[in-house]
């Protein structure tokens, strides 16, 4: 079949690659990609968010599945769009979708109508409340009843720069007033969600459905930091790990009953569209998992660790749950580890400067061999085709072992032997599951 894949990170580059290891894949097409997905496929230049064009290409190139990696097109309604024009349109009537309707996707897009979702469905979550511009006041009054620390989350999208801890009254009064009055986050800020702090450790979970049975996949822990220790500025994810040594089976039972079929449950007895990833970002405190958040997509950079462990047809498995068939499917797992070491651009999360010429990479492969894959986020090839970075975080460097120190060893090593101006990477991902 012939697939569109809509995205442009390292996420996509491990869907991308996995995906086109499947017999069932004829053409795969990524939109718009990255240097490393134009290694498994062809790149093309969309403007994801224009679905009208989006909807034209499927036409064209007689698309037969369509896989939506980011969270903005999927919030903004691409699943309901596609699928109304399927419906009209005679060369697209049997085109398949892997995504939630942007209902489904409000989980993610809206704080606030997640933990609104969670409390009605049972969800074991973190106390909290919302407020806006207008009960400003009122937020500013309530701050002492949570205590500290305390989480403010903008309502909306905001880059994963929306979630702002603080220790003290001023300090969340002035993020309070810097998200709601001086409008820090656009309209991503309009609501704020003041959360009570949970502390313990945290964990991630994924569940592939198709509105009516689900698939779990294996869990992973990533690291949000900048800087070693986990401490500094909050990013898009600075590595990842998966199996995760603490997850037992009292846990994942827990988890299992107290936060993923709660919300399974919920969205059929909402009657909420949804049809693809939940990725479910726990926080294990004295035992008990509580939800933090919804994700309406795989997380970066734990697609990265997850998926190179699975061992089925990673689109056979897809294109059953968006033609609503995943009753009786089952995933093959590795018992290997795996690992993912971000090396990103110096200055990242804020400024940092692009196109310092990317070198390494075909050392890797020798000094590895399959041991090894680097995944490409920030990455593109320049006019004299050579590899470059474009990004914030340029690369995952995945590797996978039989223990956790051994796949933790060969990422590490990956990290030293690539090389780019400003390269900077962190070099405890994982160490505190070896103490």
């Amino acid at each position: 079949m012939n697939i569109l894949l809509i995205g442009n990170g390292g996420r996509e580059h491990a869907f991308a690659w996995k995906m086109a290891q499947s017999p069932l894949c004829t053409q795969l097409y990524i939109a718009s990609g990255n240097a490393g997905t134009a290694e498994v496929g062809s790149n093309v230049s969309l403007n994801v968010l224009d679905f009208e064009q989006v909807s034209e290409f499927i036409r064209q190139k007689d698309i037969d599945f369509v896989v939506v990696g980011p969270e903005q097109p999927l919030v903004e309604g691409i699943a309901d769009y596609l699928k109304e024009v399927s419906k009209k349109d005679e060369k697209l009537k049997n085109l398949a979708i892997l995504a939630p309707s942007a209902a489904g996707a409000k989980l993610e897009g809206s704080k606030d109508f997640a933990k609104a979702f969670m409390k009605r469905n049972g969800v074991q979550t973190a106390a909290s409340e919302t407020f806006t511009a207008a009960t400003y006041q009122e937020g500013i009054n309530k701050i002492e009843q949570f205590g500290y620390p305390i989480v403010l989350k903008a309502d909306g999208l905001a880059a994963g720069k929306g979630v702002v801890i603080v220790e003290s009254r001023s300090e969340a009064e002035q993020t309070l007033k810097a998200m709601l009055l001086e409008k820090q986050f656009g309209a991503a800020s309009e609501k704020v969600v003041l959360e009570q702090f949970l502390k313990g450790i945290e964990v991630s979970f994924f569940v592939l459905t198709d509105g009516k049975d689900f698939v779990l996949l294996p869990e992973a822990k990533d690291y949000k930091r900048i800087g070693e220790g986990d401490t500094g500025l909050n990013t898009g994810g600075m590595g990842a790990v998966s199996p995760v040594p603490f997850v037992n089976e009292i846990l994942k039972e827990k988890i299992m009953q107290k936060i993923i079929k709660p919300t399974l449950d919920g969205l059929k007895n909402e009657q909420i569209d949804f049809c693809g990833f939940i990725f479910f970002g726990l926080m294990i405190q004295e035992g008990e998992p509580y939800l933090l958040e919804y994700n309406t997509r795989m997380g970066d950079p734990e697609t990265e660790v997850v998926l190179p462990r699975i061992e089925s047809d990673l689109v056979e498995l897809l294109y059953a749950a968006a033609q609503g068939k995943l009753k009786d499917k089952t995933l093959k797992i590795s018992d290997k580890y795996a690992t993912t070491v971000m090396l990103v651009s110096g200055g990242y999360p804020q400024e940092y400067a692009v196109g310092k010429p990317i070198k390494g990479l075909d050392k890797l492969a020798t000094d590895f061999k399959t041991d090894l894959i680097p995944f490409q986020a920030g990455t593109k090839t320049d006019e004299k085709g050579d590899l470059v970075t474009a990004g914030g975080r340029v690369l995952a460097l995945t590797a996978k072992g039989d223990s956790l120190e051994d796949a933790l060893q060969k990422s590490l090593k990956a990290a030293q032997i690539v090389e780019f101006e400003g390269k900077y990477f962190r070099a405890d991902i994982g160490r505190d599951l070896l103490k």
